[in-house]
Order: C-alpha cells, then sequence, then structure tokens
C-alpha cells in the first residue's frame, strides 16, 4: 500500500509540518503537510490600517494554497506594484502552489474559464481526478520542470519565481514534477488505500461508526462555527473518499500524485520514508475558498436550508478571481520576445511559459524552506515587508527577529484555530493567547480597532470571528 525507502542523502523530516498547537501536541486530523489552508481567502493588505499606495511587499510565511495570494492581486489596484513572498514548509507544498498558479495564470484563448475553474478545483481538493484533468497535470509539470532548472537571474514568469531556491531545493521541486508526470499505473501507492489508512488511523475504534463522527463534525462542529454552506452529502464524501468537487459527470479514479507525499518515521533508530496521503482529513478543502462570498445571493437559505454548497460557493469565487487577476494581464512586447530569443536558446521549449499570463505589477517569488531565520540578517529584507502572513502551522516560527523584516506600518496577520476541529474551546482559546504573546515579544501589539478580523459582509451564518489575529507594531 505504502511505498518505503530509508531517506539517506535528502534529508526531509526538518520540512514536514505539523499543526503545533499552545501545549505543544499534534493535531493529527489536520495532518502533517498543509495542502490548504485553515481559513478562508484574505486580501492582506485589506487587514488592519490602511496602507499607502504604491509598491508594496507580502510575505507569506505556511499559507498552504495561493489563497491569499489570488485575493490579495485580485482586490489590489492595478496601479500598484504587489511582491508576494513565499516560505513554505515542504517542497511538495512548493510544488502544489506553482500547480496551482501554473493553471491560474493559463490564459482564457487555452483554457476557458469554466474548465479552468474546474481544473484547479479537482487538483486542488481531490484525491482523485479525471483523466483530462491529468493532461492538464502533466503539461503543467513539464513545463515547470523547464522552468526549476534552467539557470536564469530572472524568471520566464514573475509569478512562478523560483530562482532564489537553493540549488538541492530546486532539485528536489523537479523530482516531485518528475514524480506528477509518470503514469498513474506506475504509481506504488494507491490513494484510496492511503486516505483510508488515515481515516482509520484516525477515528480507531469508532472507524466502524465513522458516518457517524463525520456528521458529528460537520454539524456540532463546522456548522456551529458559521459553515452551514458545506453540505452534508459533499462533506461526508469528502471524509470517505477525499473526494471534495464533483462538477461533472466524469469518472474521477485517476490519482492525484500532488496529494501524495513522504512521511519519516523513525524505526528502530532508521529513518523510513512511508509515502501515503498525509495531509488534512477533517477539516476540509472548502474552507479556502468556499464558506464565504461577497455574493449575497449565493448565501441565501429557504426553509433553513442554504440554497447554494460549499461547492458552488468556491465555483463561483474562484471564477470571479480568475476575471479580476485576467483584468492585469499585460502582453510581452515583440522587442522584449525578440531579445529573450537572442539570449535564451531554449526558448521554443519554453514557450508555454511565456504562454502563460503576465499580470502587470506582480510577482511572487519563493524563498528557500530556511530562509525566515535568515532575512533578518540580510540587508534588502530590513523593514522591507508591509505585511506578514503566519498559518497556524508555522506560529511555531514566529520569531522575536520578525520586527527587524518589518517595514515602520507594518501589519502582522496570524492564522487562528478556528477550523482544526480536533481542538476544544479552551485549546482554541490557548492557542489565541499564545498567539498574542509571540506577536508581542516580536513588537507587535493587537491592531486596536479589531485584534481578530470578521468576514466578509456575506460571511455564512453570522460570519467568522476569531478567524485571523491582527497585529500592528507597538508604538516606540
Amino acid at each position: 500500500m505504502f511505498q518505503r525507502r530509508r531517506e539517506t542523502q535528502r534529508k526531509i523530516d526538518g520540512s514536514h509540518v505539523s499543526v503545533r498547537m499552545s501545549a505543544g501536541r499534534v493535531c493529527e486530523g489536520a495532518g502533517w503537510f498543509s495542502w490548504w489552508g485553515f481559513s478562508p481567502a484574505r486580501n492582506l493588505l485589506s487587514l488592519g490600517p490602511v496602507k499607502s499606495e504604491g509598491e508594496m511587499n507580502v510575505l507569506l510565511v505556511g499559507s498552504g494554497d495561493p489563497r491569499h495570494i489570488l485575493k490579495t492581486i485580485a482586490d489590489s489596484p492595478v496601479e500598484e506594484n504587489l511582491h508576494m513572498w513565499v516560505i513554505e514548509s515542504s517542497m511538495d507544498v512548493v510544488a502544489r502552489q506553482l500547480l496551482l498558479l501554473y493553471v491560474t495564470l493559463m490564459p482564457q484563448e487555452k483554457m476557458g474559464i469554466n474548465e479552468k475553474t474546474e481544473v484547479f478545483l479537482e487538483l486542488f481538493g481531490n484525491t482523485e481526478i479525471r483523466s483530462q484533468t491529468e493532461e492538464t497535470l502533466r503539461r503543467a509539470a513539464s513545463q515547470l520542470i523547464l522552468s526549476v532548472t534552467e539557470i536564469m537571474e530572472d524568471p520566464l514568469n514573475a509569478c512562478l519565481n523560483t530562482t532564489l531556491l537553493k540549488f538541492k531545493e530546486r532539485d528536489e521541486l523537479a523530482r516531485i514534477l518528475k514524480l506528477w508526470i509518470q503514469p498513474a499505473a506506475s504509481s506504488p501507492v494507491i490513494m484510496s488505500k492511503a486516505w483510508d489508512y488515515r481515516v482509520r488511523q484516525h477515528l480507531g475504534t469508532r472507524y466502524d461508526s465513522r458516518k457517524g463522527c463525520f456528521d458529528w463534525d460537520l454539524t456540532m462542529k463546522l456548522h456551529e462555527k458559521g459553515c452551514g454552506v458545506i453540505s452534508k452529502q459533499q462533506y461526508v464524501q469528502w471524509r470517505g473518499k477525499g473526494l471534495a468537487f464533483e462538477m461533472r459527470e466524469g469518472i474521477y479514479q485517476t490519482t492525484n500524485p500532488t496529494l501524495l507525499s513522504t512521511r519519516v518515521f523513525n524505526k528502530k533508530g532508521d529513518k523510513v520514508g512511508i509515502q501515503g496521503y498525509w495531509g488534512d482529513i477533517v477539516s476540509s478543502p472548502y474552507l479556502s475558498f468556499g464558506i464565504e462570498s461577497d455574493d449575497k445571493k449565493l448565501l441565501k437559505t429557504q426553509n433553513g436550508q442554504n440554497l447554494h454548497t460549499a461547492q458552488d460557493i468556491s465555483f463561483a469565487n474562484l471564477q470571479e478571481l480568475f476575471r479580476c487577476l485576467s483584468s492585469r494581464r499585460r502582453y510581452l512586447t515583440t522587442s522584449h520576445s525578440d531579445t529573450e530569443a537572442e539570449e535564451a536558446p531554449t526558448l521554443s521549449q519554453q514557450k508555454s511559459l511565456n504562454d502563460l499570463m503576465h499580470l502587470s505589477g506582480v510577482s511572487v517569488t519563493f524563498l528557500p524552506l530556511d530562509s525566515l531565520l535568515k532575512l533578518p540578517q540580510k540587508q534588502k529584507y530590513r523593514h522591507y515587508f508591509n505585511s506578514v502572513y503566519f498559518s497556524a502551522s508555522c506560529v511555531h516560527q514566529l520569531d522575536p527577529m520578525m520586527g527587524q523584516i518589518a517595514a515602520p506600518d507594518a501589519v502582522l496577520v496570524v492564522e487562528l484555530a478556528k477550523y482544526i476541529l480536533d481542538l476544544n474551546k479552551e485549546q482554541e482559546a490557548g492557542f489565541a493567547e499564545t498567539v498574542a504573546n509571540l506577536a508581542l515579544k516580536a513588537g507587535f501589539e493587537p491592531w486596536c480597532e479589531g485584534a481578530s478580523d470578521g468576514a466578509s459582509d456575506g460571511a455564512s451564518d453570522g460570519g467568522s470571528d476569531g478567524v485571523h489575529a491582527v497585529f500592528v507594531q507597538q508604538k516606540k
């Protein structure tokens, strides 16, 4: 069922993420790899005090998916230069981020917006995908390998910038992308068994009554937390099989290799890598795009029942984000292309990457996995970032040195544990208290106009208070 191999040359245990709570325990349901976030998409520049226009630098630590990147870019003025800097906990997550950004940047003449949205959601939240989606995945992975392995000062696309990664990280990234290109039949892991293994391990003796457990988590936890748009039918199917988004009468039976990863176990002193599904099996991928909407029609209820599901809302929200991003599209001039042709003899091979949309004034740069503690040592990044985001799984990395890389009026945004369902209310509160203490040591204090952000006006079931904590730098 799982592929076992000894880790000799490659030390990867440090790149695995666990959701560390205030008591230091690992939330098994949340998993060890952050394939998606535990909060809805936010325009990070809209949280906290209003910022001046111009050039903005946003640092994201452990966001897990591109939801905040897409939302921040889509909601920012076209005339504003926006630079997103991303640090993740593993190259597996970086590879997924690149893939989802690649799909996002596919122009409408290459892929219609409906198809793009379907492909994005399948790759994002399904353990198994359609054969058509697998073809798109392979094409994207092939092009991303070229981008990652080519040694160049400037990226082929500013939103897919991996030039600052270490050589060994780029090699690892290329290795992961190559695995995605292999035919599904050659994979040693059967995804359905890998998923079921996680469910069995998590539920233990409750496995035989798992549907009742799924229903309890949905009704008494997610719905109570304001996620009434997540339907029982869709949630139970996702909990049972790992299929969150089924938008067509297609056959979803091809393993989604982007959700497979290697977790390192200690076996009698030896480190053994076991490949399987090691992500979230409780909270769901619906949180990122599917529980809030600015379109209030999508949140209407009738006789106490939601008229639209989290899948419907995810689809609509992504379509709107894709439309907004298209408005920032710029076209490479002929002279620019001619210059590139002279400098890059392999440009014909990289044509597909240049065919992607180039967003005006926008860049997304991936930094080395261990760069967070090294940024304060580099002059370029001193007092550099206007907004800094930490996911719940990376809060333990919030260091007192953080104040040195934050701009004078910077805002710190930290994802809280509201949607990590393994925690009770006391543990949630303890986590929020830990976040506040860590922020204080880093020189930040709660934003006086609201330490936590609420949902958009159209949030389902009364909003989502306590989703993120927002801090500003302490006044000297």
